[in-house]
């Protein structure tokens, strides 16, 4: 089995991934956020950590179905990606990336506000520090995790299961004697009314932003179909009624006022809580306890829970980017760079310490506490939002690999999205602006324009990253990552292919040239061969073209000569399949044009594979490898292969080499060599062959990382059962070495570098030249996913009659 096949052990019960989500969710906000709410929405605060928890719990629902329909690491940047495509995966993946490293920020900058009144007490000198000691120790415990996650200590897992046990018991502590001690509210709504109310949803939104961290362990989930969303849900109602109660204590024991000026909100609480319990202990008989030092132990208790609670969230968001970070670079939407693992520690070291870096400056350049708690709100609330939109896409597309073990239950969907989409947004406006008029000079643009709203700090600051994520996509992404957007088949869902009960795997062949009618089919035959158990059959096609101004019926009474013709080339073809010991159809059609007669044969069939010949020639003028081959190797929506026959050697046959990268395409390719290889005669061979530009990169030569790129290639095109030799040659024109290589082998397979069809190549420029210059066997592939439905392509099948 290759790696990319292994399973990992479902040993995850119910209650083990629900403590790993409530590990993510009781921390740092809990402690920090009182005073920010509270200087808001006041005692009403209380209601928007409430429906914080329902706009979660509603994620919490979409995220179940998406986690155990596609468990890959990347979370809700691989659903949305995956759903939408690379333009709205740029937007979230650089938007969470964003929105983790605001709340680390956010989770240190707490930390300083916390530690320092125990530094003052207990260590002298620390006197009169002030916002600076705040942001020194910000800095330095975040350096300091930084160093830990990039240097790979294993501890920090065991030390974080500690620390979340203590909080929960910290936390009901607080609470019981909170509610023991008569918290009384008076003035319920902040001036401002139910608007602040909404927008303070925004704000305290960043301590529900880790309950996904459920989601991405789906794989290792006892019975997901169950447990995984009860987990979820479990995870996100009970730090809810957490929340609402310290709310409900802190507001009913301080005034707003102190509350709110408050940098260390729950130790104050629970200092004033705790001072009247020393008299109710003290009626026990032979036990006499002083409430001045009682409060002061029920506030250093808090500030100690605090600590350890701000780092161990700083902690998880440093983790949680590296993840994000390794699942963009996966699908090339952001530079591979990043994702390096160290040679010693065997971590992705360049994507923690740039996670770190930007920490560290926020922190220095003294951005607000509430800006970095609302900036990281907003990103997960985009986030968020995009994902209910990639579970109905993907419920109406309905692609082959997704098969939740959870749905939304009928009766909530398609409720569930679409309220979760319209209250993320509703947030996030309420977030972005205030409902009062603003003159454009006052923002530094004098138009003599006022505008009816006043944009917030937040709203430009979330604005400009979105904008980032866009230009990121259009500037590097768009010509990297491959197109496999499903919003196309969304919009315009196509019927599924009803399977005809014998499990067939289909390859068509377009023939027309019977001098190499064999050897096409020979190439066929060894594709469906490697798939006999799945009843394999070959369908050869050939297509009479007729022009606009004949009808079809009164072309063939003219042409027969052209009927006969392609008789007998149909009828050759059935006697070359009983040779190849190879289940045959032919089809011959007149139609008006080749391509989409071959593209319709393609669908009627259900076919997995289509094979055709190339002559090996390229135009840039209104087709690029045939008006035939373009469209079918354009749209077919199976595997494509495009082969031109060499004048000499074994065609498919004899010494076989592949071009081994890193495409999306390169694994296609290797199949089919392998599929000629084994089908082939005893003495074929299969060579593995990779280019590297001389130099040592980060401790590795060239040869060793040539040696890594087979290595992998072979791993996920799963041709473990042939035998292969791995050649890597050292040059500075890489196009040249492959081209010179070529001249060795009968055969040479190369796989598309190019995702999606386009106006100046097909396959991309590398394997077209490949194709057009090597005077051999060459053979060009590509896998199914470049056939995914643009919107406009869904637009306008929705408005055919």
């Amino acid at each position: 089995m290759s790696g990319g096949d292994q399973e990992l052990a479902r040993d995850l019960g119910f209650l083990e991934a629900y403590t790993i989500g409530l590990g993510t969710m009781i921390g740092a906000g809990i402690f920090v956020l009182p005073s920010l709410a509270a200087k808001q929405a006041g005692p009403a605060s209380m209601v928007s950590f409430f429906f914080g928890g329902m706009i979660s719990l509603l994620a919490a629902l979409s995220l179940s179905e998406l986690a155990t329909g596609m468990p890959k690491a990347g979370g809700s940047y691989y659903y949305v990606n995956r759903a939408l495509g690379p333009f709205f995966g740029s937007i979230v993946g650089w938007g969470m990336w964003a929105g983790l490293t605001f709340a680390s920020a956010f989770y240190m900058i707490g930390f300083g506000q916390y530690l320092l009144p125990l530094l003052i007490d207990y260590v002298p000198g620390f006197a009169g520090f002030g916002g600076t000691g705040i942001t020194v120790a910000a800095l330095v415990m975040a350096a300091i995790l930084t160093g830990v996650n990039y240097y790979g200590v294993k501890e920090t897992g065991s030390l974080q299961n500690v620390i979340v046990i203590s909080l929960v018991g910290l936390i009901l502590a607080f609470l019981t004697i909170g509610f023991l001690s008569g918290p009384s509210i008076d003035g319920f709504l902040p001036p401002e009314g139910w608007p602040a109310v909404a927008a303070t949803i925004g704000t305290v939104y960043v301590t529900f932003i880790g309950f996904e961290v459920i989601a991405t362990s789906a794989e290792e989930i006892k019975d997901p179909s169950r447990n995984l969303p009860l987990a979820m849900i479990a995870s996100v109602v009970t730090p809810t009624l957490m929340y609402v109660g310290v709310m409900y204590v802190s507001t009913g024991t301080l005034t707003i006022d102190a509350l709110a000026n408050s940098d260390i909100p729950v130790a104050d609480v629970a200092r004033q809580t705790f001072q009247p319990l020393a008299s109710t202990v003290s009626t026990i008989p032979f036990v006499s306890v002083d409430g001045g030092a009682l409060a002061a132990f029920g506030s250093v208790l808090m500030i100690v829970g605090a600590v350890l609670a701000t780092v161990s969230s700083a902690n998880a968001s440093i983790l949680s980017a590296a993840r994000v970070n390794f699942a963009m670079g996966r699908d090339r939407i952001l530079v591979n760079w990043l994702n390096e693992v160290h040679e010693r520690f065997r971590t992705p070291y360049r994507s923690i310490t740039a996670t770190g870096i930007i920490t560290l400056v926020l922190i220095a350049f003294g951005v607000g506490i509430g800006t970095l708690a609302e900036t990281a709100s907003f990103m997960y609330l985009i986030t968020y939002s995009l994902v209910h939109v990639g579970v109905i896409v993907l419920r109406r597309a309905n692609p082959d690999d997704y098969d939740p073990a959870f749905r939304i239950p009928s009766v909530l969907y398609p409720v569930v999205p679409i309220l979760g989409v319209l209250s993320c947004l509703g947030v996030l406006v309420q977030m972005s602006i205030r409902w009062t008029p603003t003159d454009l000079a006052a923002l530094g643009v004098d138009l003599g324009v006022t505008l009816p709203v006043t944009p917030t700090v937040v709203g430009i600051i979330g604005s400009v990253i979105v904008i980032a994520g866009v230009g990121w996509y259009y500037l590097y992404a768009r010509d990297r990552a491959p197109s496999q957007s499903l919003v196309g088949e969304a919009i315009a869902p196509t019927d599924t292919a009803i399977a005809d009960g014998q499990g067939r795997y289909r390859v068509v062949v377009p023939v027309a040239n019977p001098s190499t009618e064999r050897d096409l089919l020979r190439m066929a035959a060894a594709s469906a061969h490697a798939h006999e158990d799945e009843h394999a059959e070959v369908i050869a096609v050939n297509v009479i073209e007729v022009p606009q101004q004949t009808s079809l019926s009164q072309d063939l009474e003219f042409e027969e000569e052209r009927v006969e013709r392609q008789q007998e080339l149909l009828d050759h073809a059935r006697d070359i399949a009983s040779d190849l010991d190879i289940g045959l159809r032919t089809r011959a059609i007149v139609g008006r044009d080749a391509g989409s007669v071959i593209l319709d044969v393609i669908e009627e069939e259900g076919a997995d594979h289509v094979l055709l010949g190339w002559q090996g020639t390229r135009s840039r003028r209104e087709h690029v490898l045939g008006s035939t081959i373009d469209p079918v190797i354009g749209r077919a929506e199976c595997d494509a292969t495009l082969v031109k026959l060499g004048d000499e050697g074994e065609r498919g046959d004899g010494d076989v080499m592949v071009l081994a990268g890193e495409g999306p395409h390169a694994p296609v390719a290797a199949r089919r060599a392998a599929e000629f290889v084994s089908a082939g005669s005893a003495d074929a061979s299969l060579t593995l062959f990779n280019v590297q530009e001389p130099g040592d990169d980060d401790g590795t030569t060239a040869e060793e990382r040539g040696e890594s790129v087979i290595a992998d290639l072979a791993d996920r095109a799963g041709i473990e059962y042939v035998a292969y030799e791995s050649r890597v040659d050292v040059a500075e024109d890489v196009e040249a070495a492959i081209l010179d290589a070529a001249d060795e082998y009968d055969t040479v397979c190369v796989g598309a570098t190019r995702s999606g069809p386009v106006s100046q190549a097909v396959f991309g420029s590398l394997p077209e030249t490949v194709g057009e210059e090597v005077d051999r066997t060459v053979v060009m592939a590509r896998g199914p996913e470049e056939s995914a439905m643009s919107i406009r392509e869904a637009v306008a099948r929705r408005l055919e009659v």
